[in-house]
């Protein structure tokens, strides 16, 4: 037994030491100058925190030093970008494109779709998709938006006046849209498999913090000996197995439909539908189509489907949530937005994309939220080659880590960081403002693609909840408390209240 217990370690400590080998001949030990960026605190010290502890720990760093920075992690060098000057280095480059190597932990939930793929696949889908997001497309999806926002409305009028968790209602809400109008599946008709699959990706977050701070966990055969990968696996199982029912579904209706259309055509003696004319399409069908094609294969369809299920609920819920929290705090912010509202619609029948396009104030409070609390808080990527910053050379493969909040409250692009402001996006505050000061939506070529459709969804969900409600604070915004994760999350239920306007 005790021979097992030593040939052990010493199996584990030869991987850590290769390991730490490999990263050693990417990372650029020997080209920092004394007196260039700052250099804190080793990455054991990360180790050994909670989720909240971790997050409140960069907040502190970056509010310290107030500057980007660079750090050692287990021996590894990273970049720490927290001033929209270096962000535009990398954002703003048609080089520095790849995602560094923590997002390899979410190979195992994300595979390489859109989100965590690399050169010529990434191009390759971001040009397949990129028309799914097309403004005609968001115009169809204007109708589901509104019917979605109206059974939100029923649902917290049915919890009127009492102190109610706008987390989950959020993620329900988002995920229910994103299902019916990217992917063209009711989520009521798949069961209670909604609220398993968010579940799930709450765990799955958990887990990914978990993992990436404690690079010994990156090893998968340590990662599998101490029990986590079982976890990891069981979460997943329940997560493809929702997009899974996705796609079955939706592929189905897709073929039926096609061979309905493609026998119509032919009666008809017109080549139009795979033909000369080809019709934009929402992503899930944009995707059965480039199957048919030969431009993507079953584990391509499921890669993207996995990445936009996640992305187009989680970060949209987030973004939900806190804009309904801010205002619930400034209730003449909600006042302005309410009176716009009825402006707007009091010359038409119905909320259309033109009446949206109008409400300016509304899209300035939905920034501002999103500036305060982005929903994606951090993001990362390597250096494609060797950059001079300053007096420091970092090598090709070097990690950058973004983090987004703290640009975000930079006070040299936002006087008064803290203060919630919707009149910070005029077009007269936003023109001599850096232009990677604001990262909500990332910058560059990989902004997000979804930016539009979210924005959109957002703004219908506002127009009706205010339409109907005043919202009243409960939960105290110097009471919350962040974790660390994937997404912005706090640590406790986020409550208020809702009270009917009528």
């Amino acid at each position: 037994m005790i021979i097992l217990i030593i040939t052990i370690f010493f199996i584990i400590v030869l991987a850590i030491l290769r390991n730490i080998r490999t990263l050693y001949n990417h990372q650029p030990f020997r080209n920092f100058s004394k007196t260039a960026t700052p250099l804190i605190k080793n990455g054991f010290d990360l180790a050994l925190m909670n989720p909240a502890e971790l997050f409140k720990y960069e907040r502190e760093c970056a509010k310290l030093i107030q500057k980007s920075f660079r750090r050692k992690f287990f021996l590894i060098w990273t970049y720490a970008v927290i001033k929209a000057e270096d962000a535009a280095i990398i954002l703003g480059s048609s080089k520095h494109i790849n995602k560094s190597m923590l997002y390899d932990v979410l190979h195992p939930f994300l595979k390489t779709g859109l989100l965590t793929s690399s050169r010529e696949k990434w191009h390759k889908r971001r040009r397949m998709l990129t028309p799914s997001f097309h403004f005609n497309i968001l115009k169809e999806f204007c109708e589901i938006f509104k019917e979605e926002s109206d059974k939100l409305v029923d649902s917290l009028r049915s919890q009127s006046n009492n102190e109610i968790n706008i987390i989950p209602i959020s993620s329900k809400f988002t995920l229910n849209t994103v299902c019916e109008s990217a992917m063209g599946v009711k989520l009521s008709e798949l069961g209670d498999d909604g609220v398993i699959y968010r579940e799930s990706i709450y765990a799955f977050g958990k887990l990914l913090v978990h993992r990436i701070i404690r690079p010994w966990l990156h090893l998968n055969f340590i990662y599998s000996l101490v029990g986590y990968q079982k976890i990891l696996d069981n979460v997943l199982a329940s997560v493809h197995s929702f997009t899974r029912s996705i796609i079955q579904k939706r592929k189905m209706e897709f073929l039926n439909k096609q061979h309905k259309e493609e026998i119509e055509l032919k009666d008809e003696n017109e080549n139009i539908y795979m033909g000369t004319k080809k019709k934009r399409a929402a992503m899930m069908d944009t995707l059965l189509q480039a199957q048919i094609e030969g431009l993507i294969d079953d584990e391509g369809i499921i890669e993207e489907t996995d990445t936009f299920t996640f992305e187009g609920h989680d970060t949209t819920s987030t973004a939900m949530t806190f804009t309904l929290l801010l205002l619930a705090h400034h209730p003449e912010v909600q006042e302005k937005i309410f009176k716009e509202i009825q402006e707007v619609i009091s010359t038409s029948d119905d909320l259309t994309m033109d009446d949206l396009n109008k409400m300016n104030y509304m899209e300035r409070a939905l920034k501002e939220s999103m500036r305060l609390y982005p929903p994606v808080p951090f993001i990362s990527r390597c250096f494609d080659d060797d950059v001079q910053i300053r007096d420091v050379l970092y090598k090709k493969g070097s990690i950058i880590e973004i983090f987004i909040c703290d640009i975000h409250r930079d006070p040299e692009h936002f006087p008064d960081p803290d203060k919630f402001d919707p009149d910070r996006f005029l077009p007269e505050n936003c023109d001599n403002r850096h232009n990677f000061a604001y990262l909500a939506f990332s910058a560059g070529m990989r902004n997000c693609i979804g930016q539009r459709f979210a924005m959109l969804e957002l703004k219908i969900m506002l127009s009706k909840v205010i339409q109907n409600f005043k919202i009243l604070p409960v939960t105290k915004i110097k009471d919350l408390v962040f974790i660390a994760d994937i997404v912005l999350r706090a640590k406790d239920p986020i409550e208020m209240k809702f009270v009917s306007r009528k």
